[in-house]
């Protein structure tokens, strides 16, 4: 088999953990190679908490992981792939590693040794607070109710199955002196929220802050994927969460030069507008702008307002609590930096407020801390992106629209100078020393904490008349993308990163494509779905909350049917409590209701997936031709458009799967590459990405770097339903969007699509042949979805 291409054509996401190892996933690539993908893309393999299902909490950078398989696990595996011609992708986690000092080597010593530790610069502690300790957050209760519980084991401090290292000599004193000889200090979990004195991620205990701004912890920590990669076990890498580094630029640039230019795409979250900084030696990102955009395309933005005055009627939220987007934005990010981030931003402040003592510029002092924290405060909820990167790009990102909302904040307008301060400090106007980038440095984290925490793991379980629109990566308040502005954004990315990678379905993502899919189709029926909620919800009591039982009904519209009814509600049930959970309205992760969450659990058991619920799957299966068609054309278009499409596993077939832990479960790839589903022949969905990959790997100059991309326009009554494109002049797409709008309208009627210039076969069905202007209903009378290829003159 010839080697696998430098730059993929078509990657594959496989989730490994101890149930899926390296050898099943050894097993698995004839099946995989057969779709014709490039590389196979392999979630983290480096030493991780036992038991670990995603493999993102790191213990030893050094090793591979043994539950998977081991380093020969893993060298086994490339083997077998190069022998199909195919090549491997790695998922690494430079921001983090896991808290967990029994099973990380290099914290145990710093634990033991404390700053004086040749590690200690590894993790990103501020030894200046807590006097000098590192709070560890792992007491059930506070200390008097669970001194009884910790116990001196040789050299060895034990709590129930935690374990941390005694400073030399000190084993034999009493607890308290014993306790306070450590370079560490066990506390109440609950004290995290506010005490805590290590960077972890977002609001995430158990995952301390890696420092691989210091060169020699990027030596230290990237050794062992830096040989797999020049040893050729693997060819390229996907690098999670680069916004919570101290330097991100920095990072890639030193990753770039250590690789030597080999693919690497970066886990950065676009809001709608921004750009992935032009100066990151990167191939661009994992790809969820590309889903925010294929999925918008699938929308219907009038039908998305009628949707929305439905919910507001159904469940009648509180404006800043769910009935308004940018509201219920804003209020989650008070929320969230004054609870789950009240350390962060404590340290924060501290930063601001030493600078502001210790300026020699005379404009910085007699600031007082509670002012900084109210400027910092106010800034920080306005953010639209993640955070600034430089000075330069901290005008754009902390604007002066923003200060000046936030200087309002201040009942005494001289007070509120402290706002001018703060942004003066991140936009370099006052020097660029160690103390001012640490600022910047702090306050950049902080704010990408914010971002994810405020936006993805609240707002997006508060607001929610279209679950399919609160997705990583979208935009909830204004999610619907025409076709115009989806082939300017498609333009883009063949300019500037025609090598970025374009995903439809992860393991983080809320839901998968092809529920969201079914879930669009809501936009263009608002009236049917009131309907039908209104008849199903008829004589279901009690509800818990409003918001509640709309996400509810529609989770179960989206989900659809799924085998064994037993199993689909417990799935339901799971993801719905989740969902509550991460709302906080009624309970939360930390402060959990029980009364509130048994009524969850009957609710979705007496409802949605009682006899009630049978209203919403008619309703379902009345729409499945046009879900049908939102599946077809959202898989069709990621497979051609400008990028490297990423698969999620088992999404070459349909797959419905809630957010995780539902959607982590391990493949099943049956012998003889059937899928594993146990079902005889290939889905419509699987053979359009068989043939759409097939012809990636048979001509991949025509979607490369130095391919090109021409927009297709439609003419006639129904232009706006279809959107086509063609890639350098040998391909076309076009697929059907909005086609129960499409139906109602009288259909594709006198619809035309001009083609290029040429003679066009159909991929999917040979003897298809059209050429010039082809009639709309001739094209999709066989299917929503058409990829022509011109044939040779």
């Amino acid at each position: 088999m010839p080697p696998a291409p430098a730059v993929p054509t078509a990657t594959y996401r496989l989730q490994l953990q101890p149930d899926f190892p390296f050898s099943a996933a050894t097993t698995a690539v004839p099946h995989l190679a057969a779709l014709n993908i490039s590389h196979l893309h392999l979630s983290p393999v480096l030493e991780a908490v036992p038991g670990s299902r995603h493999g993102y909490d790191v213990v030893d950078p050094t090793r591979v992981r043994e539950e998977l398989g081991g380093e020969e696990g893993l060298r086994e595996l490339s083997r077998t792939a190069r022998d199909h011609g195919l090549g491997l992708i790695l998922d690494i986690v430079p921001n983090h590693m896991a808290m967990s000092p029994r099973h990380n080597p290099a914290l145990w010593e710093v634990l033991r040794d404390g700053p004086s530790s040749p590690r200690a610069r590894w993790f990103d502690i501020d030894w200046e607070a807590q006097g000098g300790q590192v709070l560890l957050p792992v007491l059930g209760g506070p200390l008097g109710e669970e001194a009884d519980r910790l116990k001196v084991d040789g050299d060895v401090l034990r709590y129930h199955d935690h374990a941390f290292p005694l400073r030399e000599g000190t084993a034999g004193l009493p607890l308290p002196r014993l306790l306070d000889a450590q370079w560490y200090r066990p506390v109440w979990w609950r004290l995290a929220r506010t005490e805590l004195n290590y960077r972890r991620f977002f609001s995430i205990s158990e995952l301390i802050g890696v420092r691989v701004e210091d060169p020699e912890v990027f030596a230290a920590t990237h050794a062992k994927i830096l040989e797999l990669l020049h040893e050729g076990v693997v060819d390229g890498l996907r690098v999670d969460h680069p916004d919570g580094l101290a330097d991100p630029g920095g990072y890639l640039r030193r990753l770039h030069e250590a690789t030597g230019g080999r693919w690497t795409v970066v886990e950065k979250i676009l809001a709608d507008g921004e750009g992935l900084p032009a100066s990151w030696p990167v191939a661009g990102t994992t790809g969820y702008d590309a889903l925010r955009h294929v999925d918008g395309l699938f929308m219907d933005p009038a039908g998305f307002g009628e949707l929305l005055d439905h919910y507001r009627a159904f469940a009648a939220p509180q404006t800043d609590r769910g009935g308004d987007w940018d509201a219920t934005v804003r209020r989650a990010a008070y929320k969230v930096l004054t609870h789950e981030l009240a350390a962060e931003s404590d340290r924060l402040t501290r930063v601001a407020a030493r600078l502001c003592a210790t300026s020699p510029e005379t404009a910085l002092r007699d600031r007082a801390p509670w002012a900084l924290r109210t400027a910092l405060t106010e800034l920080l909820v306005r953010l639209e992106v993640y955070r600034p990167y430089s000075p330069e790009d901290a005008a754009t990102v902390v604007t002066e629209e923003a200060a000046a909302e936030a200087r309002r904040a201040f009942a005494v307008p001289e007070e509120a100078g402290a706002v001018d301060v703060v942004r003066d400090l991140l936009l370099g106007r006052y020097g660029d020393g160690p103390a001012q980038a640490e600022f910047r440095t702090r306050f950049a984290q902080t704010a990408s904490a914010l971002r994810a925490k405020s936006v993805e793991d609240t707002a997006f379980y508060r607001y929610v008349p279209l679950l399919s629109a609160t997705e990583v990566g979208g935009e909830p308040g204004d999610p619907a993308v025409g076709p115009d502005r989806f082939h300017a954004y498609c333009a883009r990315v063949q300019r500037d990163w025609p090598a970025t990678g374009t995903v439809l379905s992860t393991h983080d993502a809320k839901r998968s494509a092809d529920v969201r899919a079914a879930l669009h189709v809501l936009t263009e029926c608002p009236g049917r779905w009131a309907d039908a909620l209104a008849e199903a919800s008829r004589g279901v009591e009690p509800v818990p909350d409003g918001q509640l039982a709309w996400a509810a009904w529609q989770t179960v519209f989206g989900l659809g049917p799924a085998g064994d009814e037993r199993a689909r509600e417990e799935r339901v049930r799971e993801a719905l409590l989740k969902h509550v959970r991460e709302a906080g309205l009624f309970t939360s992760w930390t402060e959990q209701e029980p009364p509130y969450e048994e009524a969850v659990a009957r609710f979705v058991a007496a409802g949605p997936c009682g006899v009630p619920g049978r209203k919403v799957a008619e309703l379902r299966e009345a729409l499945e031709p046009h879900i049908r068609a939102n599946v077809l054309g959202a898989a069709l278009v990621h497979l051609t458009m400008p990028g490297v499409p990423d698969l999620y596993q088992g999404t070459e077939r349909e797959y419905r799967a809630l957010v995780d832990p539902d959607n982590r479960t391990p493949p099943r790839f049956g012998e003889n590459g059937d899928g594993g589903d146990g079902g005889g022949g290939r889905s419509e969905k699987e053979a359009v990405t068989r043939a759409a990959l097939a012809l990636r790997a048979r001509r991949p100059e025509v979607f490369g770097t130095s391919a090109s991309y021409e927009p297709l326009a439609a003419v006639g009554p129904a232009a706006d339903h279809c959107l086509a494109f063609a890639r350098s002049g040998e391909v076309v797409t076009a697929v059907t969007r909005l086609s129960l709008r499409l139906a109602e309208s009288g259909g594709w009627r006198d619809t035309c699509l001009p083609l290029p210039r040429g003679r066009w076969a159909d991929v999917r069905e040979p003897g298809r042949e059209f050429e010039r202007e082809v009639r709309a209903a001739e094209l999709f009378a066989a299917s929503p979805v058409v990829l022509l290829e011109r044939l040779p003159e």
